[in-house]
Protein backbone atom coordinates (compact mmCIF):
# COMPACT_ATOMS: atom_id res chain seq x y z
CA UNK A 1 0.00 0.00 0.00
CA UNK A 2 1.77 3.47 -1.02
CA UNK A 3 2.46 5.87 1.90
CA UNK A 4 0.36 9.66 1.83
CA UNK A 5 2.51 12.02 -0.18
CA UNK A 6 2.62 15.23 1.89
CA UNK A 7 2.95 19.19 0.00
CA UNK A 8 5.93 20.78 0.81
CA UNK A 9 3.87 23.54 2.98
CA UNK A 10 1.56 20.85 4.83
CA UNK A 11 2.71 21.02 7.78
CA UNK A 12 2.15 25.11 7.72
CA UNK A 13 -1.31 25.05 7.77
CA UNK A 14 -2.97 26.76 10.76
CA UNK A 15 -5.56 24.37 12.58
CA UNK A 16 -8.31 25.66 11.57
CA UNK A 17 -7.30 25.17 7.97
CA UNK A 18 -6.82 21.60 8.87
CA UNK A 19 -10.97 21.70 10.18
CA UNK A 20 -11.88 23.16 7.02
CA UNK A 21 -9.99 20.38 4.71
CA UNK A 22 -11.22 17.74 6.58
CA UNK A 23 -14.87 19.02 6.06
CA UNK A 24 -14.55 19.84 2.97
CA UNK A 25 -13.06 15.63 2.47
CA UNK A 26 -16.47 14.63 3.97
CA UNK A 27 -18.08 16.49 1.12
CA UNK A 28 -16.10 15.07 -2.02
CA UNK A 29 -17.27 11.21 -1.14
CA UNK A 30 -16.08 10.26 -4.28
CA UNK A 31 -12.72 10.87 -3.10
CA UNK A 32 -12.79 9.30 0.58
CA UNK A 33 -12.95 5.65 -0.21
CA UNK A 34 -12.95 3.33 -3.70
CA UNK A 35 -14.40 0.06 -2.77
CA UNK A 36 -13.41 -2.86 -5.80
CA UNK A 37 -14.72 -5.76 -5.89
CA UNK A 38 -12.15 -8.22 -7.97
CA UNK A 39 -13.82 -11.00 -9.99
CA UNK A 40 -11.71 -14.54 -9.50
CA UNK A 41 -11.50 -17.26 -11.63
CA UNK A 42 -13.92 -20.16 -12.42
CA UNK A 43 -12.91 -21.92 -9.49
CA UNK A 44 -12.17 -18.83 -7.38
CA UNK A 45 -14.90 -19.37 -3.80
CA UNK A 46 -13.21 -15.72 -2.41
CA UNK A 47 -13.31 -12.20 -2.89
CA UNK A 48 -10.98 -9.81 -3.08
CA UNK A 49 -11.93 -5.89 -1.73
CA UNK A 50 -8.99 -3.27 -2.03
CA UNK A 51 -9.05 -0.14 -0.54
CA UNK A 52 -7.85 3.33 -1.97
CA UNK A 53 -5.51 5.30 -0.80
CA UNK A 54 -6.06 8.07 1.39
CA UNK A 55 -6.69 11.45 -0.35
CA UNK A 56 -4.24 14.04 -0.49
CA UNK A 57 -6.19 17.56 -0.74
CA UNK A 58 -3.67 20.42 -2.39
CA UNK A 59 -3.55 24.33 -0.85
CA UNK A 60 -5.59 24.99 -3.36
CA UNK A 61 -8.28 22.71 -2.79
CA UNK A 62 -8.61 23.59 1.02
CA UNK A 63 -8.77 27.55 -0.25
CA UNK A 64 -11.23 26.16 -2.25
CA UNK A 65 -13.47 24.84 0.63
CA UNK A 66 -12.86 27.39 3.00
CA UNK A 67 -14.20 30.08 0.45
CA UNK A 68 -17.08 27.72 -0.58
CA UNK A 69 -18.20 27.76 3.39
CA UNK A 70 -17.35 31.13 3.60
CA UNK A 71 -19.91 32.14 1.01
CA UNK A 72 -21.96 29.98 2.79
CA UNK A 73 -21.73 31.41 5.85
CA UNK A 74 -22.39 34.76 4.37
CA UNK A 75 -25.36 33.65 2.62
CA UNK A 76 -27.00 32.69 6.25
CA UNK A 77 -26.04 35.95 7.73
CA UNK A 78 -27.89 38.01 4.43
CA UNK A 79 -30.70 36.35 4.76
CA UNK A 80 -30.66 36.18 8.86
CA UNK A 81 -30.24 40.02 8.55
CA UNK A 82 -33.21 40.42 6.26
CA UNK A 83 -35.06 37.92 7.92
CA UNK A 84 -35.05 40.64 11.23
CA UNK A 85 -34.93 43.55 9.16
CA UNK A 86 -38.33 41.96 7.98
CA UNK A 87 -39.65 41.37 11.33
CA UNK A 88 -38.48 44.56 12.51
CA UNK A 89 -40.46 45.85 9.46
CA UNK A 90 -43.45 44.41 11.01
CA UNK A 91 -42.98 44.95 14.38
CA UNK A 92 -42.79 48.82 13.36
CA UNK A 93 -46.20 48.14 11.60
CA UNK A 94 -48.06 47.06 13.84
CA UNK A 95 -47.06 49.12 16.50
CA UNK A 96 -47.85 52.23 14.11
CA UNK A 97 -50.96 50.44 13.20
CA UNK A 98 -51.61 50.24 17.92
CA UNK A 99 -50.92 53.68 17.94
CA UNK A 100 -53.00 54.59 15.02
CA UNK A 101 -55.73 52.51 16.79
CA UNK A 102 -55.03 53.97 20.13
CA UNK A 103 -55.35 57.50 18.72
CA UNK A 104 -58.51 56.85 16.94
CA UNK A 105 -60.12 55.66 20.72
CA UNK A 106 -59.06 58.56 22.28
CA UNK A 107 -60.27 60.68 19.91
CA UNK A 108 -63.31 59.28 19.84
CA UNK A 109 -63.15 59.21 23.75
CA UNK A 110 -62.66 62.77 23.78
CA UNK A 111 -65.79 63.58 21.04
CA UNK A 112 -67.81 61.61 23.52
CA UNK A 113 -67.08 63.49 26.50
CA UNK A 114 -67.44 66.71 24.67
CA UNK A 115 -70.54 65.66 23.54
CA UNK A 116 -71.35 64.58 26.60
CA UNK A 117 -70.22 67.91 28.60
CA UNK A 118 -72.23 70.02 25.97
CA UNK A 119 -75.48 67.91 26.95
CA UNK A 120 -75.24 68.23 30.38
CA UNK A 121 -74.55 72.19 30.01
CA UNK A 122 -77.57 72.32 27.93
CA UNK A 123 -79.92 70.43 30.49
CA UNK A 124 -78.51 72.60 32.94
CA UNK A 125 -79.13 75.87 30.80
CA UNK A 126 -82.98 74.18 30.23
CA UNK A 127 -83.15 73.66 34.37
CA UNK A 128 -81.85 76.83 35.62
CA UNK A 129 -84.29 78.56 32.58
CA UNK A 130 -87.41 76.60 33.84
CA UNK A 131 -86.40 77.63 36.93
CA UNK A 132 -86.57 80.93 36.53
CA UNK A 133 -89.63 80.83 34.99
CA UNK A 134 -91.37 78.71 37.82
CA UNK A 135 -89.85 81.11 39.96
CA UNK A 136 -91.13 84.73 38.37
CA UNK A 137 -94.56 82.83 38.20
CA UNK A 138 -94.52 82.57 41.71
CA UNK A 139 -93.57 85.77 42.25
CA UNK A 140 -95.89 87.37 39.99
CA UNK A 141 -99.22 84.90 42.12
CA UNK A 142 -97.33 86.15 45.33
CA UNK A 143 -97.33 89.84 44.15
CA UNK A 144 -101.03 89.36 42.50
CA UNK A 145 -101.89 88.08 46.10
CA UNK A 146 -100.41 90.28 48.06
CA UNK A 147 -102.30 92.58 45.81
CA UNK A 148 -105.37 91.36 46.21
CA UNK A 149 -105.04 91.02 49.55
CA UNK A 150 -104.15 94.96 50.09
CA UNK A 151 -106.95 95.99 47.64
CA UNK A 152 -108.68 98.94 49.30
CA UNK A 153 -111.96 98.59 50.52
CA UNK A 154 -114.34 101.36 51.56
CA UNK A 155 -117.80 101.43 53.12
CA UNK A 156 -121.08 101.50 51.49
CA UNK A 157 -121.86 105.04 52.97
CA UNK A 158 -121.37 108.95 52.46
CA UNK A 159 -117.44 108.27 54.25
CA UNK A 160 -116.66 105.55 51.83
CA UNK A 161 -118.05 107.14 48.51
CA UNK A 162 -116.17 110.30 49.48
CA UNK A 163 -112.64 108.59 50.42
CA UNK A 164 -113.07 105.91 47.63
CA UNK A 165 -113.77 109.41 45.19
CA UNK A 166 -110.70 111.49 46.33
CA UNK A 167 -108.49 107.92 45.85
CA UNK A 168 -109.70 108.03 42.07
CA UNK A 169 -109.21 111.60 41.91
CA UNK A 170 -105.95 111.32 42.84
CA UNK A 171 -104.99 108.96 40.75
CA UNK A 172 -106.21 110.87 37.45
CA UNK A 173 -104.65 114.39 38.77
CA UNK A 174 -108.53 116.08 40.01
CA UNK A 175 -108.12 118.22 42.73
CA UNK A 176 -110.01 118.51 45.81
CA UNK A 177 -110.29 117.94 49.27
CA UNK A 178 -112.94 115.41 51.80
CA UNK A 179 -113.98 118.71 53.03
CA UNK A 180 -114.36 120.51 49.70
CA UNK A 181 -116.95 117.15 48.86
CA UNK A 182 -118.14 116.97 51.94
CA UNK A 183 -119.78 120.28 52.08
CA UNK A 184 -120.72 120.37 48.67
CA UNK A 185 -122.34 117.15 48.95
CA UNK A 186 -124.93 118.18 52.31
CA UNK A 187 -125.54 121.58 50.76
CA UNK A 188 -126.89 119.39 47.27
CA UNK A 189 -128.62 116.40 48.13
CA UNK A 190 -127.80 115.88 52.43
CA UNK A 191 -125.51 112.75 51.53
CA UNK A 192 -128.76 111.44 49.22
CA UNK A 193 -127.23 109.50 46.03
CA UNK A 194 -131.25 109.21 44.73
CA UNK A 195 -131.90 112.94 45.62
CA UNK A 196 -133.63 114.41 41.96
CA UNK A 197 -134.34 118.15 41.75
CA UNK A 198 -137.66 118.22 39.62
CA UNK A 199 -138.82 122.15 39.66
CA UNK A 200 -135.51 124.00 38.68
CA UNK A 201 -135.04 125.28 35.40
CA UNK A 202 -132.68 122.32 34.15
CA UNK A 203 -135.75 119.85 35.37
CA UNK A 204 -137.86 121.95 33.27
CA UNK A 205 -135.47 121.77 29.94
CA UNK A 206 -135.99 117.52 30.83
CA UNK A 207 -132.61 117.35 32.43
CA UNK A 208 -132.87 117.24 36.51
CA UNK A 209 -130.11 117.71 38.72
CA UNK A 210 -129.43 113.90 40.12
CA UNK A 211 -127.53 112.80 42.88
CA UNK A 212 -125.05 113.49 45.44
CA UNK A 213 -123.99 116.23 43.45
CA UNK A 214 -126.90 117.24 41.54
CA UNK A 215 -125.23 116.39 38.18
CA UNK A 216 -127.29 117.04 34.76
CA UNK A 217 -126.71 114.37 32.50
CA UNK A 218 -125.05 116.49 29.58
CA UNK A 219 -122.57 117.47 32.60
CA UNK A 220 -122.21 114.21 33.36
CA UNK A 221 -121.63 112.37 30.30
CA UNK A 222 -119.57 115.20 29.64
CA UNK A 223 -117.09 114.76 32.86
CA UNK A 224 -117.74 111.32 33.36
CA UNK A 225 -114.14 109.58 34.60
CA UNK A 226 -113.01 106.05 33.68
CA UNK A 227 -113.08 103.66 35.35
CA UNK A 228 -116.18 104.36 37.48
CA UNK A 229 -119.34 103.40 36.71
CA UNK A 230 -121.12 105.36 33.55
CA UNK A 231 -124.65 106.30 36.05
CA UNK A 232 -125.57 109.28 37.94
CA UNK A 233 -127.10 107.46 40.29
CA UNK A 234 -123.65 106.26 41.60
CA UNK A 235 -122.44 108.00 44.55
CA UNK A 236 -118.48 107.03 43.08
CA UNK A 237 -119.39 107.98 39.69
CA UNK A 238 -121.59 111.10 40.52
CA UNK A 239 -118.92 112.82 43.22
CA UNK A 240 -115.70 111.91 40.55
CA UNK A 241 -117.40 113.20 37.32
CA UNK A 242 -118.77 116.90 39.44
CA UNK A 243 -115.65 117.20 40.65
CA UNK A 244 -113.72 117.21 37.55
CA UNK A 245 -116.96 119.58 36.14
CA UNK A 246 -115.64 122.36 39.27
CA UNK A 247 -112.12 121.46 38.73
CA UNK A 248 -112.63 122.59 34.79
CA UNK A 249 -114.45 125.41 35.76
CA UNK A 250 -112.97 126.90 39.42
CA UNK A 251 -110.28 125.02 39.56
CA UNK A 252 -111.28 122.34 42.71
CA UNK A 253 -114.31 121.51 44.13
CA UNK A 254 -112.99 123.07 47.39
CA UNK A 255 -113.96 126.45 45.26
CA UNK A 256 -117.51 125.89 45.13
CA UNK A 257 -119.40 127.15 47.77
CA UNK A 258 -122.98 127.73 46.23
CA UNK A 259 -124.66 126.28 43.30
CA UNK A 260 -122.93 125.54 40.32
Amino acid sequence: MPKNTATPDHGRLSARTRKLAIAGAATLSAAALAFTLVPGDAQATSETVSVAAPVVFSQGQVKEVKASVTDQLAGATVKAEAAAAKMKAADAAAAKKKAAAEKAAAAKKKAAAKKKAAAKKKAAEKAAKERKAREAASRSAKRAAIKKAAAKTYANNLDGWIRESLDIMKSKGIPGSYNGLYRNIMRESSGNPNAINNWDINAVNGTPSIGLLQVIKPTFDAYHVSGTVHSQYDPVANITAAANYAADKYGSIDNVNGAY
